[in-house]
């Protein structure tokens, strides 16, 4: 007679405790599903003219509430946000500015900044005429408009660093 090990018999189970036939391989647990996402979630990945749409749809007035009270909450960070904005573009300067515009500015810190970290910034060194410059220049000018908190200037290289060489102008 043959025995199936597989099987999940009484007589199988005294075989495995003895140590005849190996022990029985546990079955995979299956994982449960993600949990649905929570109202809070949804709402912060909505637009504010999402948020709007999504209010005048609604006719529980609980959850009318709470919607209404994050898009204000989220226009007001806007609001805020825009407010902080002081810079967006790419300011140009000397040497003699440097100390000023670089050192100084950095330890500046924004209105309503609760963090005093200063203000961020960031000096680009380039040469006219250098192909691999003018290219980083035009990414530079795009981050200085993505990120109008932190300050972007713009120094000629051997302006900035006395003998600096074309190689390391990126």
């Amino acid at each position: 007679m043959a025995v199936n090990p597989n099987e999940d018999t009484d007589f199988n189970d005294a075989l495995r405790q003895y140590g005849i036939i190996p022990p029985k391989e546990p079955t995979p647990t299956t994982p449960s599903p993600p949990s649905s996402p929570k109202l809070h979630d949804i709402l912060d990945d909505l637009t504010p003219e999402e948020l709007t749409e999504l209010g005048q749809d609604i006719t529980d007035e609980d959850l009318q509430r709470s919607i209404d009270a994050h898009r204000r909450q989220r226009e007001a960070q806007e609001r805020l946000h825009q407010k902080r904005a002081r810079f967006g573009r790419v300011y140009p300067i000397g040497r003699d500015d440097y100390t000023r515009e670089v050192t100084e500015a950095s330890k500046v810190d924004e209105d309503d900044d609760d963090e005093e970290k200063g203000t961020g910034v960031i000096c680009f060194l380039y040469k006219d005429g250098i192909p691999r410059s003018d290219r980083t220049f035009e990414h530079i000018r795009n981050l200085a408009s993505r990120y109008p908190h932190s300050k972007f200037v713009s120094i000629v290289g051997n302006k900035c660093i006395a003998d600096l060489p074309d190689s390391r102008i990126p």
